[in-house]
Order: structure tokens, then sequence, then C-alpha cells
């Protein structure tokens, strides 16, 4: 499919409400790929200019543009943070934004391409759309950036020209398949165990997995009826609705391959919602937004961490193809022990049923 037949089927996909990523899913592109053909002269309402690096000198000349909208999703669950890019860092190719509002992992390894969006409203009279789009090789969507009612514009225009390279032409390749996870037999359980036990901090987990060669799900039921307990479908909504009433403040985390997004806070307004055949529970806060597919969780695992402040506590969803797609603590400081409000939280989650276990 050349650049101009993308366009024309890309347009018309959208033209039914499907956003950007179901729309390329519906021509048989990925993402990346559907962006890519936007750029040059055309006639269609979206216009796509190459994004140059370095993305850390990228990500921080948005700090000058005030409050901006960041989105990081998976395939399953969208995690929207209205603020202002600070405090950005990276040591080698692992970034950080530590911003009173927009928090991230940066993993620029997996960021292959960016591009500036620009979509004009159908509606004359409306300000066009203003984005920056980031990709991995194989065109799945890692990192995006929108320009918000209480953006400056000028500022957030200007970071799209300095950085925007139409030179640039970025090719995707398919993601090859991920190798199967190794048989439970083969992990050396009472190893992994122990090394979970003497554990001092939770960024100490990622590390264990891949010293025992497990995968995290895996992992999970390995340690199951020590570190680790399943709980039912329900126990995001629970959770959600529990932190909403109790006003205890959570952590919410979503990532891509590139990026992880956290929210620290608290969450008010809960709204589970059906759309399109699809169950979708919502966070719908000022300053952040998550959507999440109710209907895709396969697993709810509550998963404790031994560390130097005490245990910490997470409940963690994943969907039908193994997929992490989200993770919720309670807010923490380090050096300050859990919240006793969220372990309340925790602890009446409903089990699993013994039909489903």
């Amino acid at each position: 499919m050349n650049a101009p037949q993308t366009r024309e089927r890309f347009a018309q996909a959208r033209a039914t409400g499907q956003r950007h990523k179901d729309a390329a899913a519906h021509i048989g592109l990925s993402e990346g790929e559907a962006i890519a053909a936007h750029g040059g002269e055309h006639e269609h309402p979206i216009k796509a200019v190459p994004l140059r690096g370095p993305w850390l000198e990228l990500l921080q000349a948005l700090e000058a543009c005030g409050p901006v909208l960041a989105l990081t999703r998976n395939e399953s669950t969208v995690h929207e943070k209205t603020g202002v890019y600070q405090k950005l860092s990276a040591t080698g190719p692992v970034g950080l934004a530590l911003g009173a509002d927009i928090d991230l992992r940066l993993f620029f390894t997996q960021w292959h391409a960016g591009f500036a969006v620009t979509e004009h409203a159908a509606n004359a009279g409306t300000d066009a759309s203003l984005s920056l789009q980031f990709f991995d090789a194989s065109g799945l969507a890692v990192h995006k950036i929108f320009c918000r009612e209480a953006t400056d514009r000028a500022a957030f225009e200007d970071v799209m020209r300095q950085f925007g390279d139409p030179s640039l032409g970025y090719l995707f390749r398919p993601k090859p398949p991920a190798p199967a996870p190794r048989a439970d037999a083969e992990i050396d359980a009472p190893g992994l165990l122990s090394a979970w036990a003497a554990m001092k901090d939770t960024h100490d987990f990622f590390g264990m997995l891949k010293t025992f060669g497990a995968e995290r799900q895996q992992s999970l039921r390995l340690a199951e009826g020590r570190f680790t307990r399943r709980v039912a479908a329900t126990a995001l909504r629970e959770v959600l609705q529990e932190a909403a009433f109790d006003g205890a403040p959570i952590m919410v985390f979503v990532g891509s391959p590139g990026c992880i997004q956290i929210h620290t806070g608290p969450v008010v307004r809960i709204e589970p919602m059906e759309i399109r055949g699809a169950q979708w529970l919502n966070v719908l806060d000022p300053g952040f937004n998550l959507h999440l597919r109710e209907d895709a969780i396969a697993a709810v695992w509550v998963v404790e961490k031994p560390t130097t402040d005490g245990t910490v506590t997470s409940v963690e969803a994943f969907d039908h193809s193994g997929e992490l797609m989200a993770m919720f603590f309670g807010e923490r400081k380090p050096g300050k022990p859990e919240r006793e409000d969220w372990r309340a939280i925790v602890r009446k989650l409903s089990p699993l049923a013994a039909e489903a276990a």
C-alpha cells in the first residue's frame, strides 16, 4: 500500500470514529506506519513531520510550553496526565521525568521514531490538534504529548519546528514474536524465593527476574502463597472505588515498551462504562485520566516485596496475552513505610472464585 492509499484508507477509518491506533489496525498497518504516511504535501487533515533527537533534549524543551497532556498506553490501558515536563535527566538510555505531575521512566532504546503531528479539525473555526508522537521499531506508540488549552501553543509549535526534520524517513518492521517463557520446572524456584525474601528495594525485582530467567507473571505464580495471591478480576474496580471513597492517595503505573507513566495522588471520579461492546474502567479527574479495558483482565495479583522500609504491596493486572496492564500502589516516598489505608484496601479485595482458580 503506497502513501496516498494509506492516507485515504486511514481517513475512511477515522471517519467512523476510530482512534489512530484502531484506524491503523483496521487497514492492516501499525500506527507508526500510518502516521509516517502523512508526511510531505497532501490534502488530508493529518500532517506528520519526522522528528530528530536527541529525545531527551526534545523533552527538556517542552518545559517552556507549560502544561501539556502526556499519554502512555499499552494494548488495554491508557494513562493520561496533564502537567509540565520538568526535571528531565538520563543515565545512558534510561531517562526520568520527575515533575510534580509528569512522572515518567523512559527507555530510549525503544524510541525508534518521532513525529510532529498536526490534525486539522473538520470545523474551520477550531484550532488544529498538535502533538508529538513516538514509536518503537514496529510502529507501536511508546509515548505521546498533546498541546492543550493551557499550553503555550506558540512554544509548542517552536518545539515542533526546532526538532522537525522532513528529510528523515523512518521505516518500521514487524515485531518478532516474543520468546516463550521457560517451563516452571526449569526455574530455580527455591533460589527465586530466597532472592525475593532478600530484596531491599522494589527496583530489585526486575533484576531478580532476569537473574532467574523468569517471566513476570510466572514468578508471581511460583511465589503464590508466600509473596503473592490472586484476587478477582473486580479487584481493580474495588481498588479505585475504595481509594476514592476513603480519599487514600495511590500510585497508578501504566507502561508501553518505551515508557512507564505514573500518577501519584487521590482519585475521585470512577466511571465504569460500556463503549462499542467493550467494558472500560475509567478515572476521569482533572489532570489524570485512566481508561482500562476491564473485560481484558485475565488475572489480578496482590504482590508483596520486602524493602528496607518494610513490605511494599502492589496490585497488578494482566491481560489474556500475559501483558502487564497496570500496577497500583499506595502513595509512598522512599524511607517511609507503606500507608495503612492502602493496606486496608488491599486486605478487603475479593478473593478469586474457586472455579476461576
